[in-house]
């Protein structure tokens, strides 16, 4: 796990790290409004009571040859941002003929993180029993680690949720406690070791692929090297994979170009889904 002697604050504020991390996120904002305007879409799905519990299912133009669902859950350390401003992150998948799922949830200090974890498996489950298919999970930071305990969840599910994509992903929580990101978390250590998918029992089989930007924190770095290590070992075909330079707002971009290798990996997870 990590080491005591890092700075965590440091490690894990990533609006520190990245001064220009505004123009990063008002380009989100921005490319998700316009790809909302063209895509073919059903908007605001509910998938359960309350304002948040809502998804967008962004389709192929030429449909999909029922495959599996992409299923992409925004970050914001479980306490901003929602699903208006990941929607262009679909258009990679949808050009390459894959259906995407994009939910909201509940944000801390609203929700606490054991129910945004319980909130997007009803997000899955409604999204498998809704088209009777498999699902791939990703997901991006917080919705890298939502996106992990997907594949590991033991409560009554739909089916399995048996690939994975997590980019810079958090599965490892302790070292958040003592951090500003922990303020509307409000995690103790016990809590967060609770809510830490490597902290569970691993699968034993399916597909993870683990994300991360090779300018992030080492801290980063290591999560998700952790979680290949771990996992890997105990049976699910684990790897990980840097993507050159990206820091942590941009390392999601690629998703919106089906050409980038961040859209390979997802087609890769479909075949396995």
């Amino acid at each position: 796990m990590a080491s005591e002697k890092l700075d965590f604050e440091a490690e894990y504020n990533n609006r520190a790290r990245v001064p220009d991390h505004p123009v990063h996120i008002a380009g989100w904002q921005r490319d998700a409004a316009a790809y909302r305007e063209t895509a073919r879409a059903e908007f605001d799905l509910s998938y359960g009571p309350g304002e948040r519990r809502r998804l967008d299912l962004f389709h192929p133009e030429n449909g999909d040859g029922r495959g599996p669902i992409v299923l992409f859950i925004h970050g914001g350390y479980w306490q901003a941002f929602d699903k208006s401003s990941s929607s262009h992150l679909a258009r990679g998948a949808n050009m390459r003929g894959l259906t995407v799922a994009v939910p909201s949830y509940t944000l801390a200090p609203t929700g606490t993180l054991a129910e945004i974890i319980a909130e997007i498996g009803a997000a899955a489950d409604f999204v498998m029993q809704r088209t009777g298919r498999s699902i791939v999970a990703t997901g991006h930071s917080a919705g890298g680690h939502l996106a992990a305990c997907l594949m590991v969840r033991t409560v009554p599910q739909q089916r399995p949720v048996r690939a994975a994509m997590p980019i810079s992903g958090l599965f490892d929580l302790p070292p958040l406690v003592g951090t500003s990101i922990n303020k509307a978390l409000g995690l103790t250590t016990d809590e967060a070791r609770r809510l830490s998918p490597l902290e569970w029992t691993a699968p034993n089989s399916g597909s993870l692929v683990a994300v991360v930007g090779g300018a992030e924190s080492s801290e980063f770095l290591r999560q998700s090297r952790s979680i290949v290590d771990a996992w890997g070992q105990a049976g699910v075909t684990a790897r990980y994979h840097e993507v050159p330079a990206a820091n942590h707002f941009d390392v999601i971009a690629g998703l919106a170009d089906p050409a980038d290798p961040l859209v390979d990996i997802l087609d890769e997870l479909a075949a396995k889904a």
